[in-house]
């Protein structure tokens, strides 16, 4: 693998209603591994936002793509291939300019395909139902697109993420106004180029913006012609999307914030779960919102399983994200270092250090954005370790006594969207697994998803869901058609429910 990849002579545009756009604002895409520049892209905002809700509510309107599930099925089919054509140089630029280890890179660029053809067979499903209601009256329910949907991307992870919202729009009928992050935008272009060799598309029904600042998300979320939201990242901001929203009544389907507890029962195999509790850590550089960023280990063991995790956290290799040998590559940047750092620097009032990881400001990897994973050991549950959502590899370890103290504390934040429950006695990870609010739970395992099985948030993780056959639902509405057959006749309606005729 070489070094640095050449940097970009060109800027990176957008994609809109089928034409390559550049924008009066150029960035530079740098690589958190090395601080190098990677090249340079076109920063959109409102002006792209706005010529891009105009392509999608234009094809919407008068093109054919809302009323031809073939046609959608096999554009799905055309772009999955266009990507899979592509998974190499992706997954190397995302590891380049994100800083995502290779492995975990590729993983992400080689599996978003299966998502798209798994919603090119959804778009052939929307059947409807039909029911004979009373005599010689019909009634129908269908379900057609909403319209056109507006999809914000956080640059954790752009292609799935925006994959597992782009497939069941597209595959619902809906036109689409995508965001997608500056961060990332060299990886972006490569999405692009794919979305651009799907011939199948209709021009206007993909439109695809980089955005590095905070106008055309906003201008999404408030605009009358984009009909539903789909946002993902933290719940702060998720709150200010649903509130904007709100002002034009959209359909809102929000995946946010998470605290994943992993809840360890005296019975775990540590041989098996420690090493599970590092990766559930350190997997995409623990910037994800599944990360498992607490272990609740049950108090007879504790000091065990506090010695093995510490153990492995301490040799977990860092290092450029694009060497096959690193575990965990930099973070996003350099304020992000800091801005963890001083997260781990507060909580020493209240914590314990365990493994005290931190910036690496020294040797071959000082130039990058690098930071080695921490744990702290705390008891109060009222804490900022506990109740805040990190994003970074920072571990709080916690203890509990009996079944209902671990369950309390899994629950004991207002995030609910992932956790995980260790232990042999299958009834007891039945019951635990049915007791923590979350929209996924996992049983001696971690970070399994299937496209064929919804995933969410309870309580502050979010609304709606995405994957499976809710997702396209989330883009969906429901007309009800009632029809008489002739001759017609006005009925009316007993008492007891049954109709008669008027006359």
């Amino acid at each position: 693998m070489s070094n640095a990849a050449a940097p970009r002579t060109e800027p990176a545009r957008h994609w809109i209603n089928g034409e390559w756009v550049g924008s009066s604002t150029v960035a530079k895409s740098v690589n958190p591994s090395t601080g190098e520049v990677l090249g340079q892209y076109s920063a959109g905002g409102r002006v792209e936002a706005l010529a891009a809700i105009a392509a999608a509510r234009k094809a919407f309107d008068v093109g054919a793509w809302p009323h031809d599930p073939q046609l959608r099925s096999r554009a799905l089919l055309e772009l999955a291939d266009s990507l899979d054509e592509r998974a190499q140089a992706i997954a190397l630029m995302l590891s380049r300019e994100m800083g995502k280890a290779l492995r975990d890179a590729t993983w992400e660029a080689t599996v978003s395909p299966s998502t798209i053809r798994y919603n090119a067979g959804t778009a052939l499903s929307q059947t409807g139902t039909s029911a004979e209601i009373a005599p010689g009256v019909f009634a129908s329910a269908l379900r057609e697109p909403i319209g056109v949907a507006g999809i914000i991307v956080p640059w954790n992870s752009p292609l799935a993420l925006l994959v597992r919202a782009l497939a069941p729009a597209l595959a619902a009928g809906c036109t689409t106004v995508v965001k997608l992050p500056g961060q990332t935008a060299l990886t972006n272009s490569l999405i692009m180029d794919a979305v651009a060799a799907t011939k199948s598309l209709p021009n206007g029904v993909v439109n695809i913006f980089t955005e590095t600042g905070n106008e055309g998300a906003p201008l999404m979320v408030e605009h009358p012609d984009v009909d539903v939201i789909n946002y993902t990242g933290s719940t702060k901001v998720g709150r200010q999307v649903a509130e904007k929203g709100a002002q034009t009544l959209k359909r809102l389907c929000l995946e946010l914030g998470g605290k994943t507890p992993l809840v360890v029962f005296e019975d775990a195999d540590i041989d098996a779960v420690a090493p599970l509790v590092v990766t559930a850590l350190t997997r995409f550089n623990g910037e994800f919102c599944m990360t498992g960023s607490r272990v609740l280990v049950q108090r007879s063991v504790a000091d065990a399983w506090r010695d093995r995790i510490a153990a492995l956290l301490e040799k977990v290799v860092v290092g450029r994200a694009d060497d096959m040998n690193c575990e965990m590559g930099p973070l996003i940047d350099r304020a992000n270092v800091q801005r963890i750092d001083r997260l781990v620097e507060d909580a020493k009032r209240y914590a314990r250090i365990i493994v005290r990881g931190g910036p690496i400001a020294e040797g071959p990897l000082a130039a990058g954005a690098f930071y080695r994973p921490s744990m702290l050991e705390a008891e109060a549950l009222d804490v900022p370790l506990i109740q805040e959502e990190i994003f970074g590899p920072v571990l709080s370890f916690e203890t509990f006594a009996t079944e209902d103290d671990a369950i309390a504390r899994a629950n004991a934040t207002i995030f609910g969207l992932a956790a995980a429950v260790f232990t042999k006695d299958v009834d007891r990870a039945q019951r635990v697994a049915r007791a923590i609010k979350a929209g996924t739970v996992w049983t001696n395992t971690w970070g399994i998803l299937s496209d064929a099985f919804e995933e969410g948030g309870f309580k502050d993780s979010g609304i709606g869901r995405s994957r499976g056959l809710r997702a396209m639902e989330e883009f969906q509405e429901v007309k009800t058609h009632i029809r008489v057959v002739a001759p017609a006749t006005a009925l009316t309606r007993k008492p007891g429910g049954s109709y008669e005729d008027a006359a």
